[in-house]
């Protein structure tokens, strides 16, 4: 697999990713790269693996919100067939968020042909997909080839093993049309006597909330070591169940032989903005002072690269890193975990957050002009190429305040209130760096759109260095989608977790101007 991956980075096809990269619009690389590939011959889709990598290449690449290229989540077809009625309604329940997921599969190595080594083949999937019309069955066959993929991307020769400890891991899909869903995988070995490969548990869901559904793979492994039937009932119970509200608890009831029935509760973070974060990876893996690094290259939109030997170290660092930029979005290529046959995507020119196993370090080191962040527990040095400015781009009174914020996780004791602490050091940071821009969103009289007032709006911060910040910020593709979205909306109070800060802290600034006075 590594010589296929050595071979594309010299040859012609490399030259094409280039050129067609150099064409793409800011922040739309694979997408749109290899959209045009969906339509795979038969002879590449009946060889597997080509056709999957195309199939691929056009998902799993960007971490845009749909609603970026005003995309909604399309309503499903309705199937062909008896199962019609009945498949439709099934397909309905999930758009409308009532179900946890849309669908698990087990994904298996299973020999080659020629018996030379091991492939990743999906083995189980649960529910099985009825009455579906012909080309919605060819493009799902293409999806769940493409997720074998990302079950295991490291492209290496598998072999039997007497041991191997579970990881859980997470990836985002965005589609060709802008709608998104998430992957949450578990690789273990599977119940058996004697060396035997991993295999990996993956359920696609439109839900973002990590936590939760590693409570689910839990259930569904302890289920597994007794037999794959037993996932079956567990999976159904939990597929009728509705997806509670944030703060809110569901029970499923799930019948173990020998333990008769069990209670099951999975409850929603209250804060469902930080329901797919945990950022205790992330602050395990870099001191405070590292994490402010990252998170200035990431303001201004640079290209990231994360590097570890743990799948769920890569994909939870990635998750969090994103969730460091709330109330903002990150509208660039995300790919929690990069398969080792599609590394060449660090050649992008455009702004990207990556994770990549260590072991393909080398073939990351030869770019410029990055950030390559160093994860693991054995590393030299956290930042093995920089750009050597990253330490100059937040204010230092900012800064200052941030580190002092983060100091207060020290006090924590559950992971709720750890994510609180941190997501609210940075958010302050935005609320006082950018938080009185909607004074500065302008409407006609007319019911029109509004307009911001660029030059006012930065012209109108006091501190010296925060101006310089933020006149380099608001040319992030970042800020101007997110401004673009006010000025949309019609004028008058704004809602929100963010707004509420800003009312806060500007009742504070007021205060603290009548006791000078």
């Amino acid at each position: 697999m590594s010589g296929t991956v050595v071979k594309r980075r010299k040859g012609a096809g490399l030259k094409n990713l280039k050129s067609r990269w150099s064409e793409q619009p800011k922040g739309n690389i694979i997408t749109e790269v290899a959209g045009k590939h969906t339509a795979i011959p038969a002879g590449e889709d009946e060889g597997g693996r080509q056709g999957a990598l195309q199939r691929f290449s056009a998902m799993w690449a960007s971490f845009r919100r749909g609603k970026r290229d005003g995309v909604k989540d399309t309503e499903p077809t309705e199937p062909e067939g008896a199962a019609a009625a009945d498949s439709t309604s099934r397909q309905h329940r999930y758009v409308s968020g009532q179900y946890f997921f849309e669908y698990l599969v087990v994904v298996s190595l299973k020999k080659t042909k020629d018996g030379s080594s091991y492939e990743p083949q999906i083995t189980y999937q649960f529910p099985k997909r009825d009455g579906m019309a012909r080309f919605q069955k060819e493009e799902e066959e293409k999806t769940l080839k493409a997720i074998t993929l990302f079950c295991f991307p490291e492209g290496i020769n598998w072999a039997p093993l007497t041991e191997y400890h579970s990881e859980t891991f997470s990836f985002v899909l965005t589609e060709v049309d802008g709608s998104r869903r998430n992957g949450y995988c578990r690789r273990l070995l599977p119940g058996g006597k004697g060396a035997r490969p991993p295999e990996a548990y993956c359920i696609i869901s439109s839900v973002a909330c990590f936590g939760l559904f590693s409570k689910i793979f839990d259930e569904v492994e302890k289920r597994r070591q007794i037999s794959m039937a037993m996932i079956y009932p567990f999976m159904q119970k939990l597929r009728e169940a509705p997806f509670p509200a944030p703060g809110n608890t569901v029970e499923i009831k799930s019948f173990i032989p020998e333990s008769g029935t069990e209670i099951i509760s999975l409850t929603r973070p209250l804060d469902s903005w930080l329901e797919h974060v945990n950022f205790n990876t992330l602050f395990d893996c870099l001191t405070d002072e590292e994490v402010l690094l990252v998170f200035a290259a990431a303001v201004l939109e640079r290209r990231i690269v994360f590097i570890a030997d743990e799948l769920g170290t890569l994909s939870q660092v990635i998750h969090a890193v994103a969730a460091l930029l709330y109330p903002f979005t990150w509208q660039h290529t995300m790919i929690s975990i990069v398969p080792e046959i599609l590394i060449d995507v660090v050649m992008a020119p455009t702004p990207y957050l990556l994770g990549v196993q260590k072991r393909l370090l080398d073939l990351v080191t030869d770019q410029s002009d990055l950030l390559v962040v160093d994860l693991s527990e054995d590393k030299k040095e956290t930042f093995i190429v920089s750009l050597g400015d990253e330490s100059s781009i937040l204010p230092p009174k900012l800064q200052t305040e941030i580190l002092e914020a983060l100091s207060n996780r020290q006090k924590t004791s559950t992971v709720e209130e750890m994510n609180r602490v941190v997501s609210e050091a940075f958010l302050q940071f935005f609320v006082k760096t950018v938080g009185h821009y909607g004074s500065y969103v302008k409407y006609g009289r007319a019911g029109g759109p509004g307009v911001f007032e660029k030059r006012s709006f930065y012209k109108a911060i006091d501190s010296k260095t925060t101006r310089h910040f933020v006149k380099k910020f608001i040319q992030t593709q970042t800020f101007d989608l997110f401004i673009q979205d006010v000025e949309q909306r019609q004028p008058g109070p704004q809602q929100g977790i963010f707004h509420k800060k800003i009312l806060e802290y500007q009742e504070k600034k007021k205060k603290e101007k009548t006791k000078k006075h």
